[in-house]
């Protein structure tokens, strides 16, 4: 994906107030990538906020699998990415990782939406920007 991709974050608290995230992108990253960097920006942003307990909704099956240990990888950076997931898992009471399809996931198609279409200013919308990704590649194993 071109640079000014976004990712898409909703935190919902027990009472069903809900904080929306935008994460504009500012470097290529492919799909899964992006994926990954939306919930390692829910992660720290749910931590920020001093949450203990969390339930996550993503639309990517394969890294739920991942990160639920269910499946493989068969990209260095995707395993790199879930590394980085690993490193927040200690710092929640509990987490639990759940697979939605795109089509129940209203609330983040619509903020994709508007980072699509570049309408960033929306009031109620929070906005990130990340310049680099959140996984690297070390030299050498490739």
């Amino acid at each position: 994906m071109a640079p000014g991709s976004g990712a898409r974050v909703v935190l919902i608290s027990l009472d069903g107030s809900r904080l929306c995230y935008t994460i504009c992108l500012h470097f290529l990253a492919l799909n899964n990538a992006m994926e990954y960097e939306a919930l390692l920006n829910g992660l720290r942003i749910a931590i920020e906020l001093g949450a203990m307990q969390l339930y996550v909704r993503d639309n990517s099956e394969l890294v739920i699998d991942q990160v639920m240990k269910e499946s493989s990888y068969k990209s260095p950076l995707m395993a790199a990415y879930c590394q980085e997931v690993r490193k927040f898992e200690d710092r929640f009471q509990g987490i639990e990782l759940y697979h939605v399809p795109r089509k129940d996931n209203d609330v983040a198609d619509f903020l994709a939406e508007l980072v699509a279409r570049r309408v960033l200013s929306l009031d109620g919308v929070f906005i990130n920007d990340l310049h680099e990704p959140s996984a690297h590649i070390l030299e050498g194993l490739i």
